[in-house]
């Protein structure tokens, strides 16, 4: 954590998407990405405690962009928020070794995965 703060990487195509996801976060510190293929770079530069990662991206889709940040930073925590809330999605989440998945309805779940990890 960057002096103490949670730093979080929003991932999102969308800047106002970015900023409603904001609200649902606690105090830290927040950067923030718009396409999936800039995803390991922001990583390395930014070494965020949190990857919050939409699926649809342009680039690379958020779970191939998952799937080499695991490869490369093992320990990335990684949460899938997207409005695709089908089972196999969330499998896929689940298969990459995500810390979670959230529903883009949901954003008050976030708070709750945050807090349990």
């Amino acid at each position: 954590m960057a002096g103490g703060r949670t730093k979080f990487l929003i991932v999102d195509d969308h800047a106002g998407f970015r900023q409603v996801i904001r609200a649902f976060l606690p105090a830290g510190l927040v950067v923030e990405c718009d396409d999936g293929s800039a995803v390991l770079e922001r990583y390395a530069t930014e070494s965020p405690d949190w990857v919050l990662m939409d699926i649809e991206l342009p680039g690379i889709d958020g779970f191939t962009a998952t799937r080499q940040l695991k490869l490369r930073y093992p320990d990335a925590r990684v949460i899938i928020i997207s409005n695709h809330g089908e089972e196999e999605f969330r499998r896929e989440a689940r298969e990459l070794g995500t810390a979670g998945f959230v529903h883009k309805s949901e954003l008050e779940k976030l708070a709750a995965i945050l807090s349990g990890l």
